[in-house]
């Protein structure tokens, strides 16, 4: 299998070593080529035709969430996994509604960015249940009314559905999913498959998003 080509996206130079740094031990994985502003990332993507991005927020141009948003308009774009400094930074929901994979903390420890890289490669989501609490709990607590109504893209799911789709707004693997609600994991699998197509997601980053914005998940639901 050919290597999963990353671009890193970030204003500060010793960030992008580092990262790069992390990442070039790994057989399955090479830094195809760098960009230090969001200004600089098409004509990168174009040149480099990278399979993920590492795209941090904050830059001073062109920031990563209209980075993000340009680079997930055009067909056959790559995976974008934004890095923020913390972890409930504001911009990450603009980010996944912009199309993002996920996110991740920049002090993420090297196996895990590993692994965020190939599950995005593989057109994952790369939030993990944890984080997604934290980020979830502060950003619906602060921004989302508590009380809004179910949008419209909902209406056409099954009962079966809505469960799936709260239980991968709280962060279960398909695996997780089929144990809690006892079927199998193709069938899981296939529920994933028709809530996306139902309410016109691209992946479970966006799914999230949206099943708390119609408050299927509320904070505190992990407590």
């Amino acid at each position: 299998m050919s290597a999963i080509r990353v671009l890193i996206v970030d204003d500060d130079a010793l960030v992008r070593a580092g990262l790069a740094m992390m990442l070039g031990g790994a057989e399955d994985i090479e830094i195809v080529g760098q960009a230090d502003d969001g200004t600089q990332v098409l004509a990168a993507i174009d040149t480099h035709r990278p399979d993920v991005v590492l795209m941090d927020i904050r830059m001073p141009k062109l920031d990563g969430l209209a980075a993000t948003r340009l680079v997930r308009a055009r067909p056959g774009a790559p995976q974008i996994i934004v890095l923020t400094t913390f972890d409930v930074d504001d911009h990450v929901l603009t980010a996944l509604r912009h199309g993002a994979a996920g996110f991740l903390v920049k002090d993420t420890p090297p196996t895990q960015l590993l692994d965020a890289i190939r599950a995005a490669a593989a057109g994952g989501s790369v939030i993990s249940p944890a984080t997604t609490r934290r980020l979830v709990d502060h950003l619906v607590a602060a921004r989302i009314a508590r009380e809004r109504p179910v949008p419209r893209r909902l209406d056409s799911l099954t009962g079966r559905e809505r469960e799936v789709l709260t239980l991968v707004a709280r962060g279960c693997s398909n695996r997780e999913i089929s144990a809690r609600l006892r079927i199998a994991e193709l069938t899981t699998k296939t529920h994933v498959s028709r809530v996306l197509m139902k309410t016109r997601s691209r992946d479970r980053a966006q799914l999230v998003v949206l099943a708390y914005e119609a408050g299927l998940v509320r904070p505190g639901w992990n407590k």
